[in-house]
């Protein structure tokens, strides 16, 4: 009975945990450049206690992201980026530290720095904000440089002011925090990589597919409900062996 409640609890944990990934996946699944979460799990036997090597508990192993590419679309604004194949965008985080990401949804701030959406500042390849001169609007080349072509004044006089850093670390030395954003696991800024590519005027939609996370939500909901049901089983169980008892006493 012990047994059946131990193995119960845990499937059904488990459950709920993935069901939390898939939802945050599903809520992500218009977000640009978004990489969905992925998770694996292992039993490991409890140690403590008489007889704990038989009882085992369903635990997160390691948290992954899938980084398969998603399909880009065209928004014709000047400002909207994509990365054609793999490779990131470097930024400046919350925390002060360069970080990553896919998300090439710019902007510019009150002060004319280059901004992604949540007021991150874009860095260059010298690791430093890239800031737009005044009453000006921007072109991105292929290989991520920043021109400033003005409104005013002499038209179609472009004067670069930067060139963005774009990174192609491999996929296993980098981790994503909590803030959305992937950093080096080694703790130090990654080389720029002359090969990454932009396509300007485009963004990179989210890689998760909602019909199959939602298929997902379903089949594990199912699932959850089995190990309830499980639950309720050894509870059944263990009354009707107490009647059993009471009634040989």
């Amino acid at each position: 009975m012990d047994r059946l409640i131990w193995t119960a609890m845990n499937g059904a944990k488990a459950m709920l945990d993935r069901q939390s990934e898939v939802a945050h996946n599903l809520a992500n699944a218009s977000t640009a450049g978004y990489r969905g979460e992925t998770t694996a799990y292992r039993a490991l036997p409890v140690v403590d206690g008489p007889g704990a090597r038989t009882r085992v508990m369903t635990v997160e192993t390691t948290t992954g992201t899938d980084f398969s590419l998603a399909p880009l679309r065209e928004t014709g604004r000047v400002f909207d980026v994509a990365l054609d194949g793999k490779g990131f965008f470097a930024v400046r985080g919350a925390d002060g530290r360069e970080a990553y990401t896919r998300d090439g949804h710019l902007d510019l701030d009150n002060t004319g720095r280059l901004v992604t959406r949540g007021g991150l500042a874009v860095l260059g390849e010298n690791g430093q904000p890239i800031t737009i001169p005044p009453e000006a609007t921007i072109d991105i080349g292929r290989d991520g440089t920043v021109s400033a072509i003005p409104l005013v004044g002499i038209p179609n006089v472009a004067q670069i002011v930067g060139r963005l850093k774009l990174v192609n670390p491999p996929e296993k030395q980098i981790d994503r925090g909590a803030d959305g954003l992937f950093r080096q696991k080694s703790g130090l800024p990654a080389p720029a990589d002359a090969s990454v590519r932009v396509a300007n005027g485009m963004l990179e939609g989210s890689n998760v597919n909602a019909v199959e996370a939602i298929t997902q939500m379903i089949s594990l909901s199912r699932q959850f409900d089995m190990q309830i049901r499980l639950l309720q089983s050894a509870d059944q169980n263990a009354r009707g062996l107490s009647q059993l008892l009471n009634l040989s006493a």
